[in-house]
């Protein structure tokens, strides 16, 4: 056993269950193993949870050394919705862990895209404080698409009425005569270009920013 398929095995389990199906009983269940063993990887499920999201964080990489601010950006915006649509079931764990535990005593491992992320808005041309503001606000961002997209999944997508579908007919239509209207486009939501778009945006907005800085 190691550190590595406790870790990959615990991802199971939340893939198929839920956060709340991870426990320390039910995880040395899956592995073979006495429950005490395995607090050689983790001292309590807290920490076994804390692990978990370093890990899948740790797939977030940034390139070393990058120059190009707004493409960095835009890559790492889309390996984080790569990671979420990949376990949607990690997405409130990713999205609302950190919040339990203090920045400086959270897994280091959570904390590297910030570091680099920092480091590239600096180097890009942003003062430090600036530079947290763009990082709050661009994870901000992606933390509420990511949301939003797992939300519009639905459960027949061969299913040809999107009003059905999505359940819209059961809807007064004299109380929501626009969110029914909008059916059609509701129903074929695309993740990636709704990423964009909003990508576009908060670019725009930040280059304009640094222009004006300069």
């Amino acid at each position: 056993m190691s550190r590595e398929r406790v870790l990959a095995t615990a991802l199971e389990i939340v893939d198929d269950g839920g956060a709340e199906a991870l426990t320390m009983r039910g995880l040395a269940r899956e592995l073979g193993c006495n429950a005490m063993a395995l607090y050689r990887y983790a001292e309590s499920r807290d920490a076994l949870v804390d692990s978990l999201v370093e890990s899948v964080m740790a797939d977030l990489v940034t390139t070393p050394g990058a120059t190009d601010w707004t493409a960095e950006l835009r890559r790492v915006a889309h390996r984080f919705r790569a990671l979420a649509v990949a376990h949607p079931r990690m997405v409130p764990l990713l999205v609302t862990r950190p919040l339990a535990t203090p920045l400086g005593l959270r897994p280091l491992g959570t904390l590297r895209p910030l570091e680099v992320l920092l480091d590239l808005l600096v180097d890009a041309g942003f003062s430090p404080a600036d530079a947290l503001h763009v990082y709050r606000a661009y994870f901000g961002f992606l933390y509420g698409h990511v949301l939003t997209e797992l939300q519009e999944v639905v459960a027949d997508p061969d299913e040809s009425d999107a009003l059905l579908r999505l359940g819209l007919h059961r809807l007064p239509r004299s109380e929501f005569p626009r969110v029914r209207a909008l059916a059609d486009e509701l129903a074929t939501y695309d993740g990636v270009t709704e990423l964009d778009q909003g990508l576009d945006i908060l670019l725009a907005g930040l280059q304009r920013q640094l222009r004006y800085a300069d």
